[in-house]
């Protein structure tokens, strides 16, 4: 089975990738969210000259990685973020298809079975007052049953900076007073802070029992990133933006994290993420992907987490709509991100189990490449 074609459908946002063999089967992924119509530029320029034509086998997993080492053997003198990303496009597609020729969910192709996922509410907003931030967060906890959730603190690398003075002071026992003691609090500091600082602030985490402290260093800063965790009792997390295997070799022999947080579609789709997982677990890690918004991302971490054995405590799920995304609207015939007493559920359907909205796909950016 060959790989006879490459397309995508992209916006500045948002890119989604089918790709079909020589048989006739399909298959849809996603390239990583942001900047989307480069990576696609850079997925038919870097990638697709390698992908038309591989033989997949009788449509084996394993061959999706050998392709996959292929690209970043080839391309070697491109190891960073783009390439992952378009890379990942092609890798999350493939697992499509091969679901589809098997008539099996993702997840169950990597060993797991469907089922529900405890989901944490995530809040991507800073300019938010901790008061507001409470009481939209207390009513999704009473409207959908939510029991984990994830707040800013810091600015977005913000060198030591809050937001505004205070605000990340005031939150974090604004947001446990709101919610009592029986509801997870994990904060995110999105690489904000030196270590002292990151110390300072997490000493107040510990005393309102929050107990995930996200990218509290700037994330390429390994070794500030080590203090902290050696500091603090509470978990450090990290690893989103991280796409070099090496990179995430090296985060673990040193502790530099409690638990990792691979995102799929920067990371270069499922297999390499798989890699890292497996990395994680056999070194005692607990792993907790990234998958910050309503694109695939999401439905490709629920599908990985029902199937790793490390999987962390609870999904990442956005709680932000069209007011802060107005990008991920209509993107699906049928959401596959419905909440049920906190919950998200991956459903039995063969491959990712979605269909992309084709209204959306008529008004994106279109490119293809084929064999001959």
């Amino acid at each position: 089975m060959k790989i006879r074609s490459i397309e995508t459908f992209a916006n500045e946002h948002v890119g989604f990738v089918r790709v079909r063999d020589e048989a006739g089967g399909e298959g849809w992924g996603q390239v990583s969210t942001y900047h989307s119509d480069i990576t696609a530029l850079v997925l038919h320029r870097q990638v697709a000259p390698y992908a038309l034509g591989y033989e997949l086998g009788d449509g084996h997993t394993e061959d999706i990685g050998g392709l996959m080492d292929l690209i970043t053997d080839r391309e070697h003198k491109f190891p960073g973020s783009y390439l992952r990303r378009a890379m990942g496009g092609v890798d999350t597609a493939l697992w499509d298809l091969i679901g589809k020729r098997e008539g099996k969910s993702v997840c169950e192709l990597l060993g797991g079975t469907p089922g529900t996922i405890r989901a944490y509410a995530s809040s991507m907003k800073r300019d938010i007052t901790p008061a507001d931030e409470a009481e939209r967060l207390v009513r999704l906890r009473d409207e959908s049953g939510f029991d984990a959730f994830k707040f800013r603190v810091g600015a977005e690398v913000g060198h030591d900076r809050d937001e505004w003075p205070g605000r990340s002071e005031e939150i974090v026992p604004t947001m446990r007073r709101a919610m009592g003691d029986d509801i997870a609090l994990l904060v995110d500091a999105n690489s904000c802070y030196s270590p002292a600082k990151a110390i300072e602030l997490g000493r107040i985490l510990e005393d309102n029992g929050v107990s995930h402290f996200e990218e509290p260093c700037p994330y390429w800063e390994l070794e500030q990133t080590k203090q902290v965790t050696e500091a603090l009792s509470i978990d450090v997390t990290g690893g989103e933006q991280d796409c070099d295997i090496p990179t995430w070799r090296r985060m673990m022999e040193m502790h530099a994290v409690d638990i990792i947080q691979p995102d799929v579609c920067y990371l270069g789709g499922m297999t390499r993420t798989l890699r890292v997982a497996q990395m994680g677990a056999d070194m005692g890690y607990p792993c907790t992907p990234h998958c910050a918004n309503h694109s695939l991302v999401t439905l490709f971490t629920m599908h990985l987490l029902r199937a790793i054995p490390n999987a962390g405590k609870y999904l990442e799920f956005s709680i932000e709509g069209a007011d802060y995304y107005p990008w991920q609207q209509d993107l699906y015939v049928r959401s596959p991100y419905d909440i049920v007493d906190g919950h998200a559920t991956v459903t039995d359907a063969p491959g990712w189990g979605v269909e992309i909205n084709p209204h959306w796909l008529d008004k994106a950016g279109y490119q293809i490449s084929e064999l001959d």
